[in-house]
């Protein structure tokens, strides 16, 4: 009798939010890190390539555990677009805001022993958190920084279900996306920071504040809009017949 062969089996759900802790904890800690202690030198090319790097690793670790959302507003615009399970999201979104604060709390703990002042510093300058006016790194207004997070978090996603959808080439995605965001952050950093994600802008905020705290609101609000019209749009035009 032949020995049979053992199926793998789904990943748990522990296991995926595992994945999306850690993936998030990567990209937040990477591209905040990154602009932390080393923009310095590096200007916004810096946390541009920190962000898809990070990204493009963590797809390619534990995007076969999670799908390697590491974002809310990916995981509600897969949702829209008929790609992730509604009842999944809001543990999903949990789980990437905690990889996100954890991310940004091992920052803080590592510059409280950094040199001194160097802390304050960052945080009296909203500790790179995501916004307008003051908060903008060149003082672009709140029209600006709306239509910014909207229209990129869009093609942001466009690009995600594109490059997932099953008759895109094999094995590319992660590249794919963190040369997407790569090039999202080049654009947006100068005008708001550059988000698509709220688990990055309430990581950073929390840290940042008063000032970041209240404008927090938008980032949480606006790519998640961007998501929905981005998976509309792909379901819309793109999608082919099923």
């Amino acid at each position: 009798m032949a020995k049979e062969i053992p199926t793998p089996s789904s990943p748990s759900m522990t296991a995926r939010l595992g994945a999306e802790v850690f993936g998030t904890f990567l990209l937040v800690g990477g591209v905040i890190g990154t602009a932390y202690f080393s923009s310095a030198n590096t200007g916004i090319l810096g946390p541009a390539l920190a962000v898809g790097l990070a990204v493009l690793a963590g797809a390619y670790a534990v995007g076969h555990i999670s799908g390697a959302h590491f974002n809310p507003a990916v995981t509600i615009g897969a949702a829209v677009a008929g790609r992730f399970a509604w009842k999944d999201a809001p543990a999903y979104i949990a789980a990437q805001f905690v990889g996100g604060l954890l991310a940004t709390s091992m920052l803080v703990l590592i510059g409280a022993f950094g040199p001194s002042g160097s802390l304050a510093s960052a945080q009296e300058g909203g500790f790179f958190s995501t916004g307008w006016d003051a908060l903008s790194p060149d003082g672009f207004g709140f029209v600006a920084v709306v239509v910014a997070e909207l229209v990129l978090t869009a093609v942001l996603v466009i690009v995600i279900l594109g490059v997932t959808d099953d008759r895109a080439f094999a094995g590319f995605a992660p590249l794919a996306i963190g040369m997407t965001l790569t090039v999202l952050h080049l654009v947006a950093i100068p005008v708001s920071n550059a988000s698509f994600n709220p688990a990055r802008s309430l990581a950073t905020a929390v840290y940042g504040g008063p000032d970041a705290l209240l404008q927090l609101w938008a980032f949480l609000v606006v790519p998640v809009v961007g998501a929905i019209v981005g998976a509309a749009i792909y379901r819309g035009v793109f999608a082919g017949k099923r």
